[in-house]
């Protein structure tokens, strides 16, 4: 089953809330980041090797999915819509400012926060996100904010250019159904569209985890 969606916007670019509403639109399932962890240990190493560059079967991996958003597909745009050249491309847009500050509250200080934890699988998890992302994609300087803003932009700028334009939305998730619905071709649905995993939502489930018993 091939990818017909691939996102290629950043976490925290509210990339949940486009994973359900793609599932909800029929493109079920979507891979995200809640994904690698669903298949650990199995995928994690893939992710690995694809962002070193070397080969990978991106059929296998993406087996049972009909769309990928977020890290870490996001980080291999290129890659997968040269290996899905039918795939639609989706890049999530979010002020830069609010995008900076969102990932500081939330996955940047949790990820980094796991580097050191007790249990050898979470601290080996804070070590992937680590590599690919805050190393790989930001050069180890995400606390420098003008920095990993001109990284968030200049990934804007990639896509845009590498992408044709009939095959890419620039979607910014305020807009709603309307612009995703006329890109992809489906119904309107019925129902709002999602609003998940907000700033506000992982802090108190961040707290909630941290409260509970180990």
């Amino acid at each position: 089953m091939p990818l017909d969606v691939i996102g290629a916007g950043f976490g925290r670019t509210s990339t949940k809330s486009l994973k359900d509403a793609l599932e909800t639109l029929g493109f079920d399932r979507c891979y995200h980041m809640f994904e690698v962890r669903e298949h650990h240990p199995e995928h994690r190493p893939l992710w690995a090797a694809a962002h070193r560059g070397e080969a990978i079967d991106f059929e296998a991996l993406f087996v049972g999915y009909r769309a990928s958003v977020d890290w870490p597909s996001c980080n291999l745009w290129r890659e997968l819509a040269q290996f899905y050249p039918e795939a639609k491309v989706i890049l999530t847009l979010r002020d830069a400012d609010q995008w900076y500050d969102s990932v500081m509250r939330t996955i940047y200080p949790s990820s980094q926060a796991m580097r050191t934890d007790d249990d050898p699988q979470r601290r080996a998890s804070g070590e992937w996100a680590n590599t690919i992302i805050w190393q790989q994609v930001f050069d180890g300087r995400m606390t420098d904010r003008a920095h990993a803003i001109r990284v968030y932009e200049r990934h804007l700028a990639s896509v845009r250019a590498g992408i044709a334009p009939q095959r890419l939305l620039e979607f910014e998730p305020q807009a709603g159904w309307a612009p995703l619905c006329e890109f992809l071709q489906c119904p309107v649905p019925d129902t709002p569209y999602p609003r998940v995993n907000t700033t506000a939502q992982f802090l108190a489930r961040r707290q909630a985890q941290l409260k509970s018993p180990t």
